[in-house]
């Protein structure tokens, strides 16, 4: 079973995954409701399974470092190597993190690639090559555009920051295997969906498709209902 949060290349759930007793989001109540009144699966279920749990991280350089050490490992990994990082690099911002030898970031449990892009990322963020403010005032497209200059960053990731970390309300990260997968379930389909098709479904649910892809996420984790 995949986890929330499962690119094309088949992501496992990252350091977003949310605790055992997170609350329900209650800021998705409304997109919800408007999506349930408009989509009768939708509203089936959110009726059985109630709102996603509050998940989220803060805007920047940190938050997006996150995402990325969460990417392609188990959820007990990814809090485990967050929790490390957070205690041995205080605070955690580009110049902190740029300060760090490869034998700490190895020690924390990060791999080789991922201290490369989270180095790539802290320095282009410590000279200012890349601006995190000014991608928060952004239009959605271009924000993504900037984003997947930075090393290690593709188009889903830049997605899931612009939803996690930034709010944005209509992102449809439709590369991700477990949102298809719990489309494909909600709808009922006998085949699983490609991207292109992921698309072309998520648009009925303009302009509210960031909370349809948390609840898909939040749906595909009932495999009983």
């Amino acid at each position: 079973m995949l986890g929330p949060f499962g690119q094309e290349c088949v992501m496992a759930e990252d350091s977003l995954t949310p605790p055992p007793a997170a609350p329900p989001d209650r800021a998705l109540r409304r997109p919800l409701a408007a999506l349930a009144a408009a989509d009768r699966d939708i509203a089936a279920a959110l009726a059985r399974i109630g709102l996603p749990p509050v998940r989220g991280v803060e805007p920047g350089f940190a938050g997006l470092l996150r995402i990325v050490m969460g990417q392609q490992i188990s959820v007990a990994a990814a809090r485990a190597i967050r929790t490390r990082l957070e205690q041995r690099v205080q605070p955690l911002t580009a110049e902190s993190f740029l300060a760090q030898s490869e034998a700490l970031l190895r020690d924390i449990g990060l791999s080789h690639q991922k201290a490369t892009y989270g180095r790539g990322i802290a320095a282009a963020a410590a000279s200012g090559a890349i601006d995190f403010a000014a991608i928060e005032r952004l239009p959605d497209e271009a924000a993504v555009a900037a984003l997947v200059t930075l090393p290690g960053i593709g188009r889903w990731t830049a997605e899931i920051y612009l939803m996690f970390a930034l709010g944005r309300a209509d992102v449809w990260p439709a590369g991700d295997l477990a949102m298809r997968a719990g489309l494909q379930r909600l709808k009922r389909l006998r085949k699983p969906l490609d991207e292109k098709r992921a698309r072309k479904l998520g648009e009925a649910w303009r302009p509210y498709r960031s909370a349809a892809a948390r609840f898909l996420w939040h749906f595909y984790s009932h495999p009983g209902v």
